[in-house]
């Protein structure tokens, strides 16, 4: 046992000096692309948060600062082979740390069968988080494409709530991870036709449970459609449905999906999510969003943190039997725009409001202001939250 403990330290410790020397490495060979031409690309973005969380404006507020660096790498060896690497720093400083004893814990969790996060700093006012949350390798053989490593495997078709994303679901409420989280897994894709594709993928997790599915899409009466099946998490069973496509200039999209427990496949203890939605656009960046979902069996959740950013998987979408979503982006300038989104729970008695405001400064600096503010029934009490967001972006 403490051979075995002794070799996990090595090998902690040794990933720890290893992800610097890899993002140096892939930051030199940015470098001489630009210089050489060398098939090998960088791109990413910086951006500064100042973060306000209270119950009541009057009482305590909870402030807070991150720095996020993101870096993504390519590397292309011919045309059928890509390599994918990317890598999310972050660099947090304020109460959080003070307040929430188990706060760096869950910054150091990695989901993935292999563990790429690490607190590379730990202190009391400040820690530096980095994790690889894209690695993979790319084949392409004519119609058929293998990607193997972390990578995203994305089949929802809605833009809230996507119960047929079985493998990488996530929170609508974290803005600043436009990326979205990524899974440990092998995915062939075939392309029987140009408007057909035939998907077989399977992941395992950091508790070495298998969530493996294969899905059909293909397009009729203009609309892309989608059938999948496979188990989740070793546990349930899914079979599901999905399609998007429009109605005059007004897209229309849904999907369903059916979570059946192993153990229990003969009884009716499944869950179910049904959710459709209407998106349009108008004028040059404008848009309407509606979309609504039903679910027979939603979570229960303790607390408002597990109800913000809990690790969610597409079964566990719902917090209310019905929800309601609906938002509107507004061009004010070609420059400036706001966008209204609210959400309704009538199962907490209680809803979501989420206004935001976005400024281009220049062609890659863009400030933002984003204010969430929660209203609702939890474990027997009335609950309200508001978070305020100050965030300025450049990319690269």
């Amino acid at each position: 046992m403490a051979k075995w403990y002794l070799m996990k330290q090595g090998i902690s410790n040794m990933r720890l000096r290893i992800m610097p020397a890899i993002v140096l490495l892939f930051l030199s060979l940015g470098v001489q692309s630009q210089e050489k031409e060398l098939p090998v690309s960088l791109y990413g973005y910086v951006t500064n948060m100042q973060s306000a969380i209270f119950e009541d404006p009057r009482g305590d507020w909870i402030n807070d600062n991150l720095v996020h660096n993101r870096l993504n790498f390519r590397a292309y060896a011919g045309s059928n082979l890509t390599f994918g690497l990317e890598i999310r720093n972050r660099f947090f400083t304020g109460d959080m740390l003070r307040v929430d004893p188990g706060y760096a814990k869950r910054l150091r969790s990695d989901r993935g069968l292999v563990d790429l996060t690490t607190n590379i700093f730990n202190e009391k006012s400040f820690i530096l988080n980095t994790t690889i949350d894209r690695l993979w390798a790319d084949i392409s053989m004519g119609p058929v494409q293998l990607k193997i490593g972390r990578q995203r495997i994305n089949w929802g078709q809605t833009f809230v709530w996507n119960p047929n994303d079985v493998f990488n679901a996530y929170s609508y409420f974290d803005f600043d991870y436009v990326e979205k989280p990524g899974s440990d897994a092998v995915r062939l894709q075939v392309f029987p036709t140009f408007s057909s594709t035939i998907e077989l993928a399977a992941a395992m997790d950091s508790d070495e449970d298998v969530t493996a599915a294969a899905m059909y899409r293909f397009n009729k009466w203009g609309y892309d459609i989608q059938f999948l099946s496979g188990i989740v998490n070793s546990e349930d069973i899914v079979f599901g449905a999905g399609w998007s496509g429009a109605f005059g200039s007004t897209s229309f999209r849904g999907e369903l999906s059916w979570f059946q427990p192993r153990e229990n496949f003969s009884d009716t203890s499944g869950t179910g999510l049904f959710t459709v939605g209407l998106d349009r656009s108008f004028g040059t960046s404008g848009m309407f969003q509606l979309q609504a979902m039903y679910s027979n069996n939603p979570v229960s959740f303790e607390s408002f943190d597990s109800f913000y950013s809990g690790k969610l998987s597409a079964k566990d979408l719902a917090f209310s039997e019905f929800s309601l979503f609906g938002s509107a982006t507004i061009p004010v300038t070609p420059l400036f725009k706001i966008n209204l989104a609210a959400m309704w729970y009538p199962g907490l008695d209680g809803f979501y409001a989420g206004p935001s405001a976005d400024i281009s400064l220049s062609e890659n600096l863009d400030f933002s202001f984003i204010w969430q503010f929660f209203n609702a029934q939890m474990n027997g009490e009335r609950t309200k939250m508001t978070l305020a967001f100050l965030r300025m972006k450049y990319s690269f």
